[in-house]
């Protein structure tokens, strides 16, 4: 009898220790799923994370390039502009001596907007645009180098009296060999450009220019 009696708590012993240890591992499992759970939640917020922060710097350099290529495209358009005297050409570059002893360049203009007149003292119509070349001058930042075509006056003298005569504060270029005038294949005159503050020739005209279409012009390079 007490050796049954010793069977069973055997049994009863053993069946408990297997009910402890089937709902000990199961907690263990439980748990320990919870938290590959929570660390695989945890990857996906840093992948996303990184996603976002990655797609974000890719966008931020997609549209520093386009900036970058619409930059460089506007600078090949001016830099690439052909040499010409046409409108839309860029102006041939030039220096020449000034009457007041200096000299002066197109080139060094640039950024301003620059009225080129070619002219003579023996000219009828010159005469007549001085004035509003003055004028025009005064009113506006416009730039004027009003090339004279020395080479066809009698002496240096005349030219600086005309100056004086109509009291032109604008730079007087001496183009004493028509190289200038030759570069820029003036027949008749007055005849002026005007260029744009990059360089490139937005108007030109044979003949005077009266004041109101010196500032209609300019103001249609702004």
């Amino acid at each position: 009898m007490v050796k049954k009696v010793f069977m069973i708590v055997i049994l009863l012993a053993m069946f408990g220790w297997a009910v402890y240890e089937f709902v000990f591992q199961s907690n263990d499992f439980v748990a320990q799923e919870e938290a590959e759970r929570e660390n695989n939640d945890i990857e996906i917020d840093v992948d996303l994370s990184d996603d976002k922060t990655n797609n974000a710097r890719e966008e931020e350099a997609a549209a520093e390039q386009a900036e970058e290529e619409a930059d460089e495209e506007s600078d090949e358009t001016t830099e690439g502009s052909e040499v010409g005297l046409e409108v839309g050409n860029k102006a041939p570059d030039f220096q020449l001596n000034t009457l007041n002893g200096g000299e002066a360049k197109l080139s060094d203009y640039q950024g301003s907007r620059v009225m080129i007149n070619f002219w003579a003292t023996w000219c009828p119509p010159c005469r007549a645009e001085m004035p509003d070349m003055e004028r025009f001058y005064q009113d506006t930042d416009i730039e004027i180098l009003a090339v004279n075509l020395t080479e066809t006056e009698p002496h240096t003298d005349q030219v600086q009296q005309f100056v004086d005569e109509y009291e032109l504060t604008f730079p007087i270029l001496l183009d004493e060999v028509i190289e200038v005038a030759t570069t820029y294949a003036i027949q008749p005159i007055p005849t002026s450009f005007m260029v744009d503050a990059d360089g490139i020739i937005q108007f030109k005209t044979f003949g005077p220019l009266t004041y109101d279409k010196m500032i209609e012009v300019y103001e249609d390079m702004e």
